[in-house]
């Protein structure tokens, strides 16, 4: 059977990578992979990390199983982080995923769970995992305007032109904060637009937000994300802890998903808990360190 395989082509930022690590020259920087390194190449922990970590290590009674989706108290403090007052909590349901990838999967999933096929809007260029992965589960891609090379800033004009040939029901994927891999960012009025334009279009936003307080603050970089979840019946988030908890390993991410109403909220969890259960049963224990 796995002779029919055939080979996959090498994800380019992983490829970057084992390029630097070959190259023999000291005068060199890896533009590759999204970790911080200080002077020496060394990712350190930060000191709060090591304070809970040891909290934790002395605290812990038990290794048993979090619940389907994850801990309640991990999904109240993301809640918190990115959200804060923007929405009604009765209407938000939670599932902790293995990083931001796993839940920009799962998110995805979800969609396909509800048998709409709708298609899938990306910014051009986008992060390379997003495109492979909405490949790879057999979904309808399209690409929207977003950068411009001479201005090296968003081509909002462009942008807006895109989108508004979008379809109803369609899902455009917005960076919360630090576009990747152009780091060029919406301002607050070019938020209020798109968001307009959004809901003129009946259109659903999903958010990836994977640097929170790497770009403006903590509060400012949630702007664009708490706009959208005032306004909308539904959407979607998927949050990464990777970049500003500087957990990497720990593969800290989490899906929140926003419904019209509460009833609808609890449908939506209960399908969060399908889609974990039939990935990989129970997350990790993201609460025990947030």
């Amino acid at each position: 059977m796995l002779t029919s395989l055939k080979k996959q082509p090498a994800d380019r930022i992983i490829g970057l990578s084992a390029l630097y690590n070959a190259d023999p020259r000291q005068e060199k920087i890896d533009l590759g992979v999204g970790v911080y390194k200080d002077a020496h190449g060394n990712t350190p922990i930060m000191r709060s990390i090591k304070k809970a970590e040891s909290h934790l290590w002395k605290t812990e009674s038990t290794k048993t199983y979090t619940s389907m989706t994850g801990d309640s108290g991990f999904h109240n403090a993301m809640a918190d982080l990115v959200l804060a007052d923007s929405v009604d909590r009765d209407r938000l349901s939670f599932c902790a995923t293995p990083g931001g990838t796993g839940a920009i999967h799962h998110v995805l999933e979800l969609v396909k769970l509800t048998e709409s096929n709708p298609k899938i809007w990306f910014s051009d260029p986008t992060w390379g995992n997003h495109l492979t992965i909405a490949k790879h589960l057999k979904m309808a891609v399209g690409k929207y305007s977003y950068f411009n090379n001479e201005t090296r800033a968003v081509d909002f004009e462009a942008m807006v032109s895109d989108l508004s040939k979008i379809s109803n029901g369609d899902i455009v994927v917005l960076h919360g904060c630090c576009h990747n891999p152009t780091g060029a960012n919406l301002n607050n009025e070019q938020w209020n637009i798109i968001a307009d334009l959004l809901l003129e279009k009946d259109a659903i936003p999903f958010i990836d937000i994977a640097y929170q307080g790497f770009g403006e603050g903590i509060e400012e970089d949630a702007f664009g994300t708490r706009l959208l979840a005032s306004k909308f019946p539904e959407m979607f988030i998927a949050a990464s802890c990777s970049k500003n908890f500087g957990i990497y390993r720990e593969r800290c991410g989490i899906v929140i998903t926003v419904s019209k109403n509460p009833d609808i909220s609890s449908i939506t969890q209960g399908n969060l808990s399908y889609v974990n259960r039939q990935n990989f049963s129970f997350p990790p224990d993201h609460g025990a360190r947030l």
